[in-house]
């Protein structure tokens, strides 16, 4: 029986045997990749502070190249808010602590609400931590007109990708909350401080206006582009959402988690988190070891990849629809009620 258990990939052991495979880090990988992520885009931010004497066009030319190094930082950063990146604990927490300061993200609030996300990751009863708000379609038509248009306006994609995601990191992250324990609100304080510290520096070292001219557009383009990211890669056309009493960790992991196929200089910028079902299945895999378990195992490969241009199609989407089972627009919304109503 339990041979017939491994040999059936839908399995519980089956996945299980399959993931662990890839779930330990490589010292020299990590390492490598930390070099390579980090280094860079402390070289692009001195090229661009020598940019600003010949034409502020080449600095922001040069922005979009170091926001692609901030977002794969920020990738190493999430390995080590789940401890994937070095086999010790402490290790994970020290080069995310410090990452942490360089992306203006606290680790501790940043991992206690990630984590969250994953153990709630399409669960309709627990909604609300760690990800973008959506409704159903009875929760939005029961809010009053102004909670109506608040809730637009929110998931508009000039308000969700062009102007919340630069407020979030650099005012909402410096923000102690009620529901967090006190030693998350304190390390949340030492980051704040930590940034703070940084921030001066530079200043006293280029100038408040060289620093704003250079260090705004790099979080602007990768603050956008990673909530962009964590966008699609939990709203998308074939999602599935469900109850708690339905919920299951591997069906969502799989079909409640995108697998964004990337062209390949995009998938080695954003550290292979297109890759995201395999993530969700496994938090622990390191980004690099992604790929290799997707190419090596039939149970990932049948997934139904989304393709920078399909993904474009979940910008319109905005509410849950319980009857339906999917996620639809407004306009879908108003001929849902004008058949209610007819």
């Amino acid at each position: 029986m339990k041979d017939q258990q491994h040999k059936n990939e839908n399995s519980l052991p089956a996945w299980i045997e399959i993931i662990k495979k890839y779930n330990k880090p490589k010292l020299s990988k990590s390492i490598f990749q930390l070099v390579t992520s980090v280094v860079p885009y402390l070289a692009l931010w001195v090229l661009m502070v020598y940019s600003l004497s010949i034409s502020y066009w080449l600095t922001l030319g040069l922005s979009i190249i170091a926001s692609g190094f901030l977002i794969r930082t920020f990738i190493v950063f999430h390995d080590c808010v789940h401890g994937a990146f070095f086999r010790k604990k402490k290790h994970n927490e020290i080069v995310g602590v410090m990452l942490g300061i360089f992306t203006f993200t606290p680790f501790h609030r940043w991992r206690n609400d990630h984590l969250i996300h994953h153990n709630t990751v399409g669960n309709l009863d627990k909604r609300g931590i760690g990800d973008v708000l959506t409704l159903t379609v009875d929760e939005y038509l029961n809010r009053s007109k102004w909670g109506r248009f608040r809730y637009r306006v929110y998931r508009h994609p000039v308000f969700l990708f062009g102007i919340a995601p630069l407020l979030h990191f650099t005012l909402g992250f410096r923000l102690t909350l009620k529901r967090l324990k006190k030693g998350i609100n304190r390390k949340i304080h030492f980051t704040n401080i930590a940034i703070v510290l940084l921030v001066l520096g530079m200043i006293w070292l280029i100038g408040w206006k060289a620093f704003l001219l250079i260090q705004l557009p790099i979080l602007f383009i990768a603050t956008s582009h990673g909530i962009w990211l964590f966008y699609v890669q939990h709203q998308f056309e074939d999602v599935i959402w469900a109850e708690k009493e339905k919920w299951d960790y591997k069906t969502m992991a799989l079909e409640g988690s995108s697998y964004f196929k990337l062209p390949i200089l995009l998938q080695w910028f954003t550290g292979n988190i297109g890759f995201h079902h395999i993530h969700h299945l496994s938090p622990i895999i390191p980004n690099y070891n992604l790929p290799k378990c997707h190419k090596e195992n039939d149970l990932f490969r049948q997934i139904k990849p989304i393709t920078f241009f399909t993904a474009l199609k979940s910008l319109n989407l905005r509410l849950w629809d319980e009857e339906r089972q999917r996620l639809i627009n407004f306009r879908e919304l108003k001929m849902i009620k004008k058949t209610a109503y007819s």
